[in-house]
């Protein structure tokens, strides 16, 4: 195990290299440097800023990269935007993984911002782009297939905030700890399809969750569903 004062590459590469395999996820060789040097760079800049309470890379790589990339199956088209990105998570390290992928990673924190674009210049992540605003602040253009989050929205507010910047088949997923204890009832009535599920982080003993919310078929026809 490393310390938080040290930056122990071996055991990192090792843990990360096992997660990806237990998640069957097939990074090539460079996307995998990129997410170590991304480890690197936080855990320095960490020091400074208290970008994650997570101080231990190792854990880092656990808490951070591989529960950011279980919500890769649930990812709708190729324009994401990470609402509260703080230190990347999780839209810096999806779009690390699927180059694909037109990632707005949004944060309203300066700090964060400077990192995200630090981030971005020295690790040569071209298809994210950060940003400092407010959800609530962007412009009504719906240009994005998928929003994700995991910051301190309730599943309410996250949708609300964002179904104005979905395309009609879009979808919202908020990441949770832990099952969600909110009536999702509301949403529902309002023709909001919401679907609760259980997710599997290597060395996270504690389950994960994702809650994606979409418009129903009969207001977003054609939609692609999993």
């Amino acid at each position: 195990m490393s310390g938080a004062g040290s930056f122990d590459e071996a055991s990192v590469w090792r843990v990360l290299d096992a997660g990806l395999d237990e998640m069957a996820l097939d990074l090539a060789a460079g996307q995998r440097e990129r997410l170590v040097a991304y480890l690197r760079l936080l855990q320095r800049w960490n020091r400074v800023y208290n970008l994650s309470g997570v101080r231990d890379p190792v854990q880092m790589v656990h808490r951070h990269v591989l529960d950011s990339l279980s919500v890769l199956p649930f990812i709708r088209g190729t324009a994401l935007l990470d609402a509260g990105s703080g230190a990347g998570l999780p839209g810096l390290v999806l779009a690390i993984a699927r180059p694909e992928l037109r990632c707005v990673v949004l944060d309203r924190a300066a700090k964060r911002v400077r990192f995200l674009v630090q981030c971005v210049a020295e690790l040569g992540v071209e298809n994210a782009e950060p940003l400092r605003s407010r959800l609530e602040d962007l412009p009504n253009q719906r240009s994005f297939s998928t929003v994700v989050s995991r910051a301190t929205f309730t599943i309410a507010e996250l949708w609300h905030a964002c179904e104005r910047l979905l395309v009609p088949d879009g979808r919202a997923l908020a990441m949770r700890a832990r099952e969600p204890e909110e009536n999702l009832r509301e949403l529902r009535a309002r023709g909001v399809r919401c679907r609760v599920v259980e997710l599997r982080v290597p060395g996270l003993e504690a389950a994960r969750h994702v809650v994606m919310m979409e418009l129903d078929s009969s207001s977003a026809p054609s939609a692609s569903r999993l």
